[in-house]
């Protein structure tokens, strides 16, 4: 269930601003606390996510079309957490610790796909 706030006057900038996220929130279909069940810490999670927002900052990607910060429920409480596109997803692997075996076969999946290509 979304949870709406009513307004009884709205900005045009925020009513675009809010269509766009929900657009882009389309193609968001994984969740940074999905690595939890690959064996990443919340720690670890976070710590990935900030370094592929910078990543995708630096290579010049829109990070709203690729990462959004929301709520998740886990166990009996509420956690911070972010919506992910597969492209966003892929940047919290590669970004994550590479003493994780999960991390690891992701960056020589990656490659070997890359290389395949040359």
């Amino acid at each position: 269930m979304e949870l709406a706030i009513y307004s009884s006057t709205y900005d045009m900038e925020d009513t675009i601003q809010t269509f766009m996220n929900f657009y882009h929130a389309i193609n968001l279909n994984h969740l940074a606390s999905d690595l939890l069940e690959k064996g990443l810490s919340a720690n670890q999670i976070n710590d990935a996510v900030l370094e592929a927002i910078k990543v995708a900052k630096s290579s010049g990607i829109d990070t709203n079309k690729h990462f959004m910060p929301v709520f998740s429920g886990l166990g009996q409480g509420i956690i911070q957490d972010c919506k992910l596109s597969h492209l966003g997803y892929g940047l919290v692997l590669m970004n994550a610790d590479t003493s994780l075996p999960v991390v690891s076969e992701f960056q020589i999946d990656v490659l070997k796909g890359y290389l395949n290509t040359l």
